[in-house]
């Protein structure tokens, strides 16, 4: 894999921004997608929700800012932005549910060519089950995005056929971003949109379970 060019966490992340549209209410899951907030285009309005109850979620806090009280749902600190608005977790979730999110940006353990996508859970003890809204979300959310190393840091599998871990949803993925490229989810399979520079469809493919369509 030493021939591979692998973008840093925030280029993942700021290359998902570029695909949000302005005025999309957007969830944020845990770790990566985190920081899709911060690489939103200039002038380009989208309200972050939080399924501990806020719409309306800003940026990091400056140091000496942080309000303690002011928290996502991964108990990170945040800000809000004007408009912002705060409600019980029965709201939030009503929200979810309800089709009121666009987009939906989750972290995955293993995205599958169908779409299928495992997130909660896998089947060792190294990461403890903690399926958080994920489920609510991919039912209710009609775009969920994908944010992922395109490889474990054990060179392991994590696009694949099918996924091998319990599933948080069936056929839910419409586009993955990962640190060697940005793939469609269609009928026919994983279909390539970019790769990151430096890479080659051969040894991308060479790291993916399944096949890529060009």
């Amino acid at each position: 894999m030493n021939d591979l060019h692998r973008l840093s966490d925030n280029d993942v992340a700021r290359r998902l921004a570029q695909d949000i549209p302005d005025g999309a209410y957007v969830n944020l899951g845990i770790g990566m997608p985190n920081k899709v907030a911060g690489f939103v285009p200039e002038g380009r309005e989208v309200m972050f929700h939080s399924e501990n109850g806020l719409l309306g979620v800003g940026p990091t806090p400056a140091p000496g800012t942080e309000d303690p009280e002011l928290i996502d749902a991964s108990k990170q600190l945040v800000t809000t932005i004007p408009g912002a608005s705060f409600f019980e977790h029965s709201t939030s979730f009503a929200m979810m549910r309800g089709g009121h999110i666009d987009i939906a940006v989750l972290g995955a353990y293993q995205v599958a060519e169908n779409g299928e996508l495992a997130n909660w859970a896998t089947l060792d003890d190294k990461h403890p089950p903690a399926v958080g809204g994920a489920m609510d979300l991919v039912v209710g959310v009609p775009t969920i995005y994908a944010i992922m190393r395109h490889t474990g840091r054990d060179g392991s599998i994590k696009l694949m056929e099918r996924c091998s871990y319990p599933l948080t949803g069936l056929g839910v993925v419409s586009r993955v971003y990962t640190d060697l490229c940005v793939l469609d989810v269609t009928s026919e399979g994983f279909r390539l949109v970019e790769l990151a520079p430096g890479n080659t469809l051969g040894a991308v493919q060479a790291v993916t379970g399944a096949k890529i369509h060009a």
